[in-house]
């Protein structure tokens, strides 16, 4: 059962602008420019930066329905710049968009480009756009990545306001994890402008120019992880403030007034949130030139990302209502082809009809009322009978419990909600799935969830490549599970899941020396797994060996997989 990759597709980085406190020789990152056909650099970002120039190498004469290794074909150029273009492709051979950097073979950042671009696809974190492809054929070198039809630029987003505050927290939260997890492999930006920071339709926060855009403007920095940081505090003060937070514009933004200084958010726009405008400051300070009241600065995105862990949680917005408006009488309401009558005028009240004063007319009455005085009666036996027979089931139906002296009682055991304390994925075979989303789970939040990866084959699991992929949730210590309520996110023809008690959340034990205490199977978003006996245990094994096709979305192309919205357990 082989494995998928995990790639959607990408955005044009719309922005020539310099880096952050970046120098100009080598590369490091990722990103592709958006203004059509040409663009100039120009330094408009924090701190000194430049781009090396091109010498004598020209962008390759290209144009639209070229075929790079019949297999990518052009269809429209969206940067030209400094001896490189970048265009939206198509990949003929897996029908989908895709975004291509292009630069003669000669020029002399192209090794420095090929390079940049397999550090980065071997990081292969789907918080970053994808590289597909990185070669150099007939005199070319050109990179190959995902392309993002849904996803939309952070410059967009702020062109209409800043960000609501729930809003910014996800972003820098997002944004900082991922270049944590960056820097750690080694791989810096340099380029992290409001322009490589994308949005999804889902919500989800994704980062393009990883490697590949410092590397094709010839960007380097002595200090890549200070550079990221300040980076990011650039892209939280512009979120927070609609505002760059220099005194020169940038990326659509008008920077501070001239003369001022780096002031926090919350001095430059009312309402802004103080724990984020203290975060903002944290990152951007350099050498330690804070405001008395802010703490020490985060100098990396590790620092960075425990700062916001150090925060209270940002919760989302209450969804708002609003009141349906007042019920209006209408014309039609008052007779069909009648209009409305005007306020403050009396309406003539028609005279009801004479009554039957005939002999006939009296014989009609008593008829009528005598199949009345039937039909009541009727129908009461029938409602009295169909009451009688609906409390004999209940009290047939009803369950019973023993107390202690073996005596009946219809009083049942309340149901008795489990806390989780704590989760970890479990890995049979092969490599984990997302093991830093396990959290999102047990969270109270259906809209954040555990993913596994796509794969080929299906429904079921193939147990010589992968036999089951899988979460062990800590109870806190031993109790008996009754019950379990798990949400999915994809339906489908089918997911199987089973409940295992274990003594322990080490992926060691095996599943086949575990206790099965449940399993059920389903091809709706929500599985209700009901313990057949009593369970006493503290660790509880979720675990899926089948799971229903679905397409393609932002971490993952289309396939067999499965992800975890909610947990809960009962005892």
């Amino acid at each position: 059962m082989a494995e998928r990759s995990t790639a959607a597709v990408d955005v044009a980085d719309n922005s020539g602008d310099e880096p952050l406190t970046a120098k100009a020789d080598q590369s490091t990152s990722d990103g592709v420019a958006q203004n059509r056909e040409r663009e100039t650099d120009s330094e408009e970002a924090q701190g000194s930066g430049g781009t090396e120039s091109p010498g004598k190498a020209s962008p390759p004469e290209l144009h639209s329905g070229h075929k790079l290794a019949r297999r990518y074909r052009l269809e429209e150029c969206v940067t030209r710049l400094d001896g490189f273009s970048s265009w939206r492709a198509v990949d003929e051979k897996l029908r989908r968009a895709v975004g291509v950097h292009l630069l003669p073979a000669d020029h002399p950042r192209a090794r420095s480009v090929l390079a940049a671009a397999r550090s980065s696809a071997l990081l292969g974190d789907p918080r970053f756009v994808q590289v597909l492809d990185a070669v150099e054929e007939n005199d070319l070198v050109y990179v190959v990545h995902e392309w993002l039809p849904d996803a939309t630029e952070l410059t967009a987003l702020l062109a209409s306001g800043p960000l609501e505050v729930h809003e910014a927290y996800q972003m820098v939260s997002q944004v900082s994890q991922a270049m944590a997890a960056a820097h750690r492999e080694g791989l810096a930006h340099l380029r992290l402008t409001p322009s490589a920071v994308l949005r999804t339709s889902t919500g989800q926060w994704r980062i393009r120019g990883l490697a590949v855009n410092a590397a094709l403007r010839g960007i380097s920095s002595d200090t890549p992880q200070r550079t990221d940081t300040e980076a990011i505090g650039a892209l939280l003060y512009a979120a927070l403030t609609q505002r760059w937070p220099y005194d020169n514009d940038a990326y659509g933004l008008s920077g501070l007034p001239k003369g001022v200084g780096l002031i926090a958010p919350d001095q430059v726009r009312a309402g802004v949130h103080r724990g984020l405008s203290e975060l903002a400051m944290r990152a951007l300070a350099n050498d330690g030139a804070t405001a008395s009241r802010h703490e020490t600065p985060c100098t990396t995105p590790e620092e960075l990302v425990k700062a916001i862990a150090e925060m209270p949680r940002i919760r989302p917005p209450e969804p708002t209502f609003t009141a349906p408006p007042e019920y209006q009488r209408t014309s039609y309401q008052q007779g069909y082809g009648r209009p409305a009558p005007h306020m403050g005028a009396t309406q003539p009240v028609p005279a009801p009809p004479p009554p039957l004063q005939s002999r006939t007319g009296k014989a009609l009455k008593w008829a009528v009322s005598a199949l009345l005085i039937a039909a009541l009666g009727l129908g009461s036996w029938q409602l009295a009978d169909a009451l009688m027979d609906h409390a004999k089931s209940n009290d047939t139906q009803k369950p019973k419990t023993t107390d202690g002296n073996g005596k009946g009682t219809d009083k049942t055991k309340p149901v008795k909600p489990i806390a989780i304390k704590g989760a970890q994925e479990y890995v049979a075979k092969g490599d984990a799935q997302a093991s830093g989303d396990v959290g999102k789970t047990y969270d109270g939040d259906s809209s954040t969830y555990w993913r596994s990866k796509s794969f080929v084959d299906g429904p079921e699991m193939k147990p010589t490549f992968k036999p089951g992929v899988g979460i062990v949730y800590d109870l806190g210590f031993q109790q008996t599970v009754t019950a379990a309520s798990i949400g999915l996110r994809y339906p489908g023809d089918h997911t199987t899941i089973t409940l295992y008690g274990t003594d322990s959340m080490s992926s060691s034990t095996p599943v086949d020396s575990m206790t099965k205490i449940g399993t059920i199977t389903t091809s709706g978003t929500s599985a209700k797994i009901t313990v057949s006996q009593k369970a006493k245990t503290q660790y509880v094994l979720l675990w899926i060996t089948a799971m229903p096709y679905a397409s393609g979305d932002q971490y993952s192309g289309a396939g067999y997989k499965q992800a975890i919205t909610d947990v809960k357990f009962t005892g």
